[in-house]
């Protein structure tokens, strides 16, 4: 957390343009890309490009928030971004193995998105790679015969990085306003063991609690309101962006059916407390048996005791993650 002396009475930004883009968010905007020469975190940004189209606005959106996301990872991951969103994340014991977990969450959504990884692209996974329509692919780095396989689709843009940024590192955010601009610290928040509270009768299972542990990283990225559903070091379904946290859970158990994956099992994370009871019903309801959330309501125990009374295991972490 910055204290008020790291944020001056006047602040000056200096930033290098690197590139004009073809456009912005939509093709009647113009746009640029412009890079901060103090600030060296790997990313989209800094990355080489080593085949495919220029870079779009959108594209370079996309990439450094997938990129974002997979660097919580130790553990081989991948993570599949669509218009800012995860539509799929996974964790396998190979780079093939995370990717076609991923892919399998929604593989209709991931039609046109950016794929990153946290390893080397590897030729097996950059041969299951070309099978898909994808804007771009993020990687530390890539094995020659995995570039080779990608030269299959030329259009598709490679971006190597050549390390990984460090999610718990501290960094400043800027974004502007109608006349000014807002500056945050940036969410560097790491979920801590220490911080972790069971507060329902029934403890969760160590895969109860594994799983959990990886869905509040991915959901960490996910638009507000946020739920996810994970099984298995996998995504099952995202609910992203609603006004309210209920029916971001329906959409996620929708997206689920749609992608034929059961939900019987799996557990849900969400980016925020539960206000009313009615999310932890519709867990139930989905076939989720646990619940990872910051907790901090005034009706806690509403919730609690809907847990409870469905069997369920239910953990707070005590921190929110809304994201806008």
């Amino acid at each position: 957390m910055m204290n008020s002396e790291e944020f001056p009475e006047k602040l000056e930004l200096l930033y290098e343009r690197t590139s004009r883009l073809r456009y912005g968010e939509n093709s009647h905007q113009s746009a640029a890309l412009y890079i901060d020469p103090k600030d060296t975190r790997v990313g989209a940004a800094r990355a080489k490009q080593t085949q495919g189209k220029e870079l779009s606005y959108n594209n370079l959106q996309d990439a450094d928030a997938a990129f974002e996301c997979v660097a919580e990872f130790t553990d081989t991951a991948v993570v599949i971004v669509k218009h800012m969103n995860p539509c799929g994340a996974a964790l396998g014991s190979s780079v093939r193995e995370a990717y076609l977990k991923a892919l399998a969450c929604d593989p209709v959504s991931a039609f046109g998105g950016i794929v990153a990884l946290n390893k080397p692209l590897d030729a097996e996974t950059a041969a299951e790679l070309v099978k898909l329509f994808i804007e771009v692919v993020i990687a530390p780095d890539a094995e020659g015969e995995a570039l080779e396989a990608l030269k299959a689709k030329p259009n598709i843009r490679v971006l190597l990085t050549g390390s990984m940024p460090d999610p718990k590192a501290p960094r400043r955010m800027v974004k502007t306003i109608a006349g000014g601009v807002l500056v945050q610290d940036i969410d560097n928040s790491v979920l801590s063991e220490d911080n972790l509270k069971i507060v329902t009768k029934r403890s969760p299972s160590e895969r109860e609690m594994v799983d959990m542990r990886f869905a509040c990283a991915v959901c960490k990225h996910v638009k507000s309101n946020a739920i996810l559903y994970a099984k298995d070091g996998a995504t099952v379904g995202i609910g992203a962006g609603q006004m309210s946290r209920v029916i971001s859970a329906k959409i996620a158990a929708i997206k689920a059916e749609d992608a034929n994956l059961s939900l019987e099992g799996s557990v849900m994370a969400s980016d925020a407390f539960f206000p009313f009871p009615d999310t932890v019903h519709a867990a139930h309801e989905a076939g989720a048996t646990a619940i990872i959330q910051p907790g901090g309501s005034l009706k806690d125990k509403d919730s609690i005791d809907a847990a409870d009374a469905a069997g369920m295991a239910m953990v707070f972490t005590g921190v929110r993650h809304f994201l806008h």
